[in-house]
């Protein structure tokens, strides 16, 4: 198989939102609020079980209410931030002003990471000649993070769930990104974290290859073998 083209994931594959404690410190600082150290903490562990950090770790228990919005969260930009603050607001935190401005931090370049290798691969893939594309389930335009960290000449196109109204696993999503990148299917590789969104690549006949959506530090090489994968692009 000759690979022409590589779509990517965005969170968990080529980049990583900071820890929960760092994006709440980073709002309460913004907005003058401060809390007692064990208070803090408790806010920040509550916040992470709820899942209310979008790209971080899902909910331990969804609530009811939200169940039917957590399905269709990355379809549109309302759905996504009406889903993540309904989460952030399971927990009490000192000012209701908070849960908003949560969620905006997290759409900030400020509040992402690449991980080690993400640069290398994208820079490698590009001198081969071959085609880039992210393909996310995301409610807000990312482009400005990778513009900020200095990849967006990396990548040829862009394919957003909440621009298409579709979310992955959908295979019209990956065909969506092989179209914009002029690539038939069958030469193009798709890497993600997710092995049920991101392999829905797999039914339109793309290659797949996963990596373990963990911390920046914790994994510093897994999309090396990218580039072996995609050989020299012809």
């Amino acid at each position: 198989m000759t690979i022409k083209g590589v779509l990517f994931d965005f969170s968990g594959t080529l980049f990583r939102v900071e820890p929960v404690h760092d994006w709440l410190s980073a709002v309460l600082d913004a907005s003058g609020t401060t809390l007692p150290d064990a208070e803090l903490t408790r806010c920040a562990r509550e916040l992470e079980e709820s899942g209310a950090l979008p790209g971080g770790a899902n909910p331990l228990k969804l609530p009811d209410h939200l169940a039917d919005l957590w399905a269709v969260r990355d379809r549109s930009s309302e759905l996504h931030r009406e889903t993540y603050t309904g989460l952030a607001r399971q927990v009490e935190l000192p000012d209701p002003r908070l849960y908003d401005l949560l969620y905006d931090r997290h759409m900030t370049p400020a509040a992402w990471r690449p991980y080690p290798d993400t640069k290398r691969v994208l820079g490698g893939l590009r001198q081969r000649g071959i085609k880039i594309g992210v393909v996310s389930n995301i409610g807000w335009d990312l482009r400005p993070v990778f513009r900020a960290h200095g990849m967006d000449d990396f990548v040829d196109a862009y394919v957003l769930s909440f621009e298409h109204e579709v979310q992955k696993p959908d295979e019209r999503l990956f065909r969506a990104a092989c179209e914009e990148l002029g690539q038939d299917p069958g030469e193009v590789l798709m890497v993600g974290d997710d092995r049920r969104a991101d392999g829905g690549a797999a039914a339109l006949g793309c290659a797949v290859h996963f990596v373990d959506h963990l911390p920046v530090d914790e994994r510093p090489q897994a999309l090396l073998p990218v580039l072996a994968l995609a050989g020299d692009g012809r």
